[in-house]
């Protein structure tokens, strides 16, 4: 059996079209709005532990 690399598989002269697969229009918008909510609760409970974290009280 021969091995067959990445490059023997796809065609030589295609283009891949990538943004073909992200999401368009209300859908990006949602995902944009999420990823930004999920950021910020991130950064709020990095804060938060760094505040439990310290023995300045």
């Amino acid at each position: 059996m021969a091995n067959l690399s990445a490059e023997d598989l796809m065609p030589k002269n295609k283009v891949i079209d990538y943004d073909k697969d992200l999401p368009q229009g209300e859908q990006a918008a949602h995902n944009s709005e999420v990823r930004k909510r999920i950021d910020e609760l991130k950064e709020q409970q990095r804060l938060k532990d760094l505040l439990d974290d310290t023995d300045d009280w």
